[in-house]
């Protein structure tokens, strides 16, 4: 994606099934869990930049013991300095203990970190300040260890205000407005009503406080309390929870929103953001791994046991496209020929816009996540020139010579690498000419390969705001002397903000969006923006079931066609010389080529939540006021 954009967290659980010493001895180290944990967090590196936690629960160690240990980071490269610190803390209470190497009992007593139990969380900061109180994993202590909590996850609540306010009712004083805070004390208040019903239930049965833990761990009811808690989130959101005695859970939204994925085996219980993560670190196959069913919570009890409990009724399955187009791994097997498709269907669009004219068009992709859909237009640009060569044969038959049979049959797509990105930029040039200066010079180019005669066509997995695409790529390709640049998104425009945990939450930063808004007014259609404005104002007033997305009237009286277009020409700056057409992936197209993942809210509008629908009317009131912030 060219224009950079903050995205999904990722998380990473290990349940270990068997004891400690077994992995010593198997594996030759107890620190094997560890291990797994840094690489499942480091294989999710593109889902976090901006911080990393990590956290772990050792069991039934003596009381005065300590038995959770966490570790949080926002440096620059947060996952390495996370295990720089315990590595460092294992080394040193080892080099001061060289007899207690293979003691695995007196490490779980004696050691930070290793335990049974262990929580990662890699972070994109899309709200707020990327400050370490802002990183996952959060800490709720309290002294009775059934009462500890400890939660991360990948989500973002759009009814955040509301759910503070039914905190305040359940007579608590939440430290700050956030959602991860008010989600994680609901949970927290529900948690600490069931184990004091069960502790109040020994009472009564005469059994006393200390054997009282061993029932509380027993009956504690993971399922009722994640009833009771989720019972008015409004979102998206995988959440990963542990409890201090070694219950955990997983819970994932009733739209499927964001995603999760479990495997099972004797040994340990693993679950992470991504299918190919597991499989990379656990050499296990694709068939092995699981997607973790909306609305529902993989239960892990302090025993071992394991269960798929539904927690909230499903709604519509409205799994994450953009997860499919560009912030999952591409070495899943099912994206990557997603990926591929979506590049395949879009090439009749660029075929049509190059007049057919292959012999002189260059193929090429920009940024590097773009490659795997660009295979796909290539190949699709191979299929059909195999077409039109075996037309072609066909119509000559036997008046061909042998050399012009070969002439024929070496025919091929001009696919070549144009730009290579050189370096990250850095950001201490303060005024804005220089600044755009350097911008421009991100990218290197390919010199030599594109002809004054051809035309260039260049494959991204999206185009979101067009900033870099203005003020950088197009002013570097520019440089080869094309007669046509041809940009194509492997995406459908992006029309609307995001608010389930993506950094997409203002409409006027959308290319797309600035493009309608400049048709409208060169039409005479911008009394169209007072008519929205006004029924947006109003949502506060409507029923929850009666609100509409009425956004989506901005962009009624145009077509896909005429916006790309009009964002052609906004792209193109004086100092432009060659021909500039922008090309969109189709809504059909993507729902063609992602059909499991029906989630297109950003280039539909149409949203699985309510608190979506008013969100995006809440972001239209934020525009036409001037008021720049969020809309949640």
């Amino acid at each position: 994606m060219s224009d950079a954009i903050k995205h999904e967290c990722g998380i990473a659980l290990v349940r270990l099934l068997k004891p400690l010493e077994y992995y010593q001895k198997k594996y030759g180290t107890s620190f094997y869990a560890i291990n797994k944990m840094y690489l499942l967090m480091e294989k999710q590196h593109n889902r976090g930049q901006d911080g990393a936690g990590f956290a772990s629960i050792k069991f039934d160690v003596p009381p005065g013991t300590r038995y959770i240990s966490r570790v949080r980071s926002n440096q620059s490269s947060p996952i390495q300095d996370v295990f720089a610190q315990i590595n460092t803390r294992l080394n040193a209470v080892l080099e001061k203990n060289p007899a207690k190497q293979n003691d695995v009992q007196w490490q779980l007593e004696n050691m930070p970190y290793v335990g049974n139990l262990f929580l990662g969380h890699v972070r994109y900061g899309t709200f707020g300040k990327n400050s370490i109180e802002s990183v996952h994993p959060f800490l709720r202590q309290n002294n009775w260890k059934h009462k500890n909590l400890i939660v991360a996850g990948n989500f973002n609540m759009t009814n955040s205000n509301e759910l503070l306010q039914e905190l305040i009712a359940l007579g608590q004083h939440p430290k700050e407005n956030t959602d991860t805070v008010t989600v994680m004390e609901k949970i927290g208040h529900f948690l600490d009503d069931e184990v004091s019903d069960i502790y109040q239930q020994c009472k009564e049965k005469g059994i006393g406080k200390r054997e009282a833990s061993s029932v509380i761990e027993a009956e504690l009811n993971i399922k009722r309390i994640l009833q009771r808690a989720s019972k008015n989130w409004d979102g998206g959101y995988a959440m990963v929870g542990l409890i201090g005695h070694g219950d955990a859970f997983v819970l994932r939204d009733p739209s499927g929103i964001r995603p999760a994925y479990y495997y099972k085996d004797d040994e340990v219980v693993v679950v992470a953001s991504e299918r190919p993560v597991i499989q990379t670190v656990f050499d296990v196959s694709y068939d092995a791994i699981h997607e973790l069913d909306r609305a529902h919570a993989l239960i892990i009890k302090k025993d071992g046991s394991t269960s798929i409990e539904q927690i909230l009724e499903q709604l519509p399955k409205k799994a994450c496209s953009f997860e499919r187009i560009y912030f999952s791994r591409g070495s899943d097997a099912e994206i990557y020929e997603e990926r591929k498709k979506l590049g395949k269907l879009i090439f009749p669009a660029v075929l049509k816009n190059i007049d057919s004219d292959i012999e002189n068009t260059v193929f090429s992709y920009i940024p590097n996540t773009a490659e795997t859909s660009f295979f796909g237009m290539s190949e699709a640009a191979e299929d059909y020139l195999n077409q039109h060569k075996l037309a072609r044969l066909l119509k000559g038959q036997r008046n061909l010579s042998a050399k012009k049979v070969t002439e024929i049959l070496s025919e091929r797509p001009r696919i070549e690498k144009i730009a290579i990105k050189d370096a990250k930029l850095r950001t201490f040039i303060a005024d804005d000419n220089s600044r755009d200066d350097l911008v421009a010079h991100v990218y290197d180019v390919t010199y030599g390969v594109v002809k004054p005669t051809d035309n260039l066509v260049i494959i991204d997995d999206s185009i979101v705001r067009g900033t870099t695409l203005k003020k950088s790529i197009i002013k570097i390709l520019d440089r080869l002397h094309p007669k046509k640049i041809v940009i194509v998104s492997s995406a459908p425009q992006i029309r609307y903000p995001d608010c389930y945990g993506i950094d997409m939450a203002k409409l006027e930063e959308f290319i797309a969006f600035k493009a309608t808004l400049k048709l409208l007014r060169e039409t005479g259609q911008y009394h169209i923006v007072e008519e929205i404005y006004q029924k947006c104002k109003q949502q506060d007033n409507i029923e929850d079931k009666l609100i509409q997305n009425y956004v989506r009237d901005f962009y009624k009286p145009f077509t896909a066609a005429q916006i790309s277009d009009k964002i052609a020409q906004m792209l193109k700056t004086e100092s432009i010389n060659a021909d500039i057409k922008v090309i969109f992936q189709s809504i059909e197209n993507l729902r063609e080529a992602c059909p499991n993942n029906a989630g297109d809210w950003y280039f539909t509008g149409l949203y699985p939540t309510v608190g979506g629908t008013k969100m995006v009317n809440r972001a239209f009131v934020n525009f036409y006021e001037g008021n720049n912030k969020r809309a949640y």
